[in-house]
């Protein structure tokens, strides 16, 4: 029977495997970043009427935080623009934390390990 308060120690993952988990990561990170900005880049031009180059930048300047480029004229737009700019606020966190999740589950786990070594070994 599995005891939740024994734990079997596991090293870190060696510096080959843990790269090629930081490239899985960052392509999932970047597949985060081309959706969002294909989605943003779509409603500017078909929603808003912008020509794509100007949809690209609009969309691209809300993912990043920096703000609109182009004054939204009809109601439509303001409210893809608002819609737009909620999303990209939820993909940039969802980016962030899928691109930095497996350095820092290797953080906690060498601390985990660390912790490990320090302590005695409790009924040995």
């Amino acid at each position: 029977m599995l005891n939740v308060f024994e734990h079997r120690s596991q090293q870190l993952l060696p510096p080959r495997h843990f790269l090629r988990r930081v490239a899985r990561f960052a392509a999932i990170s970047t597949g985060i970043i081309g959706v969002s900005l294909a989605i943003g880049s779509a409603g500017y031009h078909w929603v808003a009427g912008l020509p794509w180059i100007d949809a690209l930048l609009n969309a691209s300047m809300i993912l990043t935080g920096m703000g609109p480029v182009d004054r939204m004229e009809t109601a439509p737009g303001k409210l893809f623009s608002a819609g737009y700019a909620l999303f990209s606020g939820v993909a940039f966190v969802s980016f962030a934390a899928v691109f930095m999740a497996p350095f820092i589950h290797r953080f906690l786990h060498a601390l985990h390990l660390d912790a490990e070594g320090d302590a005695p070994e409790a009924g040995r």
